[in-house]
């Protein structure tokens, strides 16, 4: 009979982190990719480009993560594509992050006050240059504290990938539960791990929203 110490659970929970960290940060990244050309798309189209996208948006803020992460894993393998647990999570949260992060941003950038619009445009900036120069860096500090706590959701949210054979941090303590009989010791260090990587992220975010309150 396999036994299992209080240590080796830790130990293989640790082992599984940097998963969780990977599926994270590529979630991050290809979500901030994706939603910042849809932020362009949304800004310069027209209002039929807008539609679609608001569309998008709805779409994928209105349904639950454990429906769209089975929709892509089985649904690809219906065109007769091999799916990896791996490739079906970073696609379904990289579109599912690019949905909060274009809605977020849009938000930031229609949040300036239109005063900042009317003085650029009497520098002779074309809207290129409104949005490089005067636009964007101020909206990049406002968005700031939102898009931290984006990260929070997208790392918690990692754990649904458990359900379609993703070994991430949740899987693994749920294989090691199969073996000890022990859920609420080794659930109560999954959520210790989750707990150590989210809460410095919040308190980052946390201070960057009270550093940025009153920007205009």
């Amino acid at each position: 009979m396999t036994t299992f110490s209080n240590w080796d659970v830790i130990r293989n929970l640790f082992f599984s982190l940097p998963w969780t960290l990977a599926l994270s940060l590529i979630a991050f990244i290809g979500g901030g990719l994706i939603g910042f050309l849809l932020l362009l798309a949304r800004l310069i189209g027209n209002k039929y480009v807008e539609m679609l996208i608001r569309g998008y948006v709805q779409v994928f803020q209105g349904t639950p993560v454990l429906m769209q992460l089975f929709l892509v894993y089985f649904g690809i393998a219906l065109f007769g594509i091999q799916v990896s647990p791996l490739l079906a999570a970073t696609v379904c949260y990289s579109l599912y992050a690019s949905a909060f992060f274009a809605e977020t941003w849009h938000g930031c950038v229609k949040s300036i006050p239109q005063g900042q619009w009317e003085a650029s445009s009497s520098l002779s900036f074309n809207f290129s240059q409104q949005l490089r120069y005067i636009i964007f860096p101020v909206a990049l500090r406002i968005s700031l504290p939102p898009t931290i706590g984006l990260m929070v959701q997208i790392i918690k949210n990692t754990s649904l990938a458990s359900v379609i054979g993703f070994v991430e941090l949740t899987r693994t303590g749920q294989m090691i539960t199969n073996i000890t009989y022990e859920p609420f010791f080794v659930y109560g260090m999954v959520s210790l791990f989750y707990f150590s990587i989210c809460f410095p992220i919040s308190l980052i975010g946390k201070s960057l929203e009270n550093k940025y309150r009153f920007i205009q």
